[in-house]
């Protein structure tokens, strides 16, 4: 990988460039560093839903792929380089099914409300949706492997899945439930 930081302010960035992985540098509002900053954001955004009570698997799973978001990063800092492996996308595809298989099934669509941390991690859901956009846009401009775009769209819906989670888990032990849309055309049964 790159150099390590042994200075922040490097001031190499005032004139609106900065330095990617290989040594180029690239304009601040290319789209591989738009792509870069989304999934940095949701990497943040996770550690501060990590914040949260919540079941220590989820947790787990969350520490697992704040690491795999750095793969994705260092991978989109570095063209051409593969960081990020399969293997993760797979892992999102069993902890979909895992954690969707003890939910009750949808009936109506749901607010991203409820506990704090499923809030927190429908904040989560809507930065992947926008970092997978990112990654799109950019891979319509450079060759990119299919592997970051596809990790993006099942972590996306991981989230929305978690959220479900966070919403039941109470640490008194009671058992909590999703925000229902309030809508009028379904209350009419249309």
């Amino acid at each position: 990988m790159g150099n390590r930081l042994s200075q922040i302010a490097t001031r190499t960035g005032d004139d609106g460039t900065t330095g990617l992985g290989d040594n180029t540098r690239v304009s601040k509002n290319s789209l591989r560093v738009h792509a870069m900053g989304d999934v940095d954001e949701l990497n943040s955004h996770i550690g501060v839903l990590l914040c949260e009570d919540m079941p220590q698997p989820v947790r787990n799973l969350l520490v697992e792929i704040q690491h795999q978001l750095f793969n994705l990063g260092g991978e989109l800092s570095i063209p051409g380089f593969e960081l990020l492996k399969m293997d993760a996308v797979l892992a999102l595809d069993e902890a979909l099914e895992e954690h969707n298989a003890a939910l009750p099934r949808l009936q109506e669509f749901i607010l991203p409300a409820g506990t704090r941390a499923a809030a927190q991690a429908h904040v989560c859901r809507t930065v992947a949706r926008r970092a997978e956009r990112a990654v799109v846009a950019l891979g319509a401009q450079d060759a990119l492997r299919d592997t970051p775009r596809q990790y993006l769209n099942r972590l996306s819906d991981l989230m929305f899945v978690l959220s479900r989670v966070l919403n039941r888990h109470r640490s008194d032990g009671s058992v909590g439930d999703d925000v229902y849309w309030k809508s009028e055309r379904l209350a009419q049964g249309g």
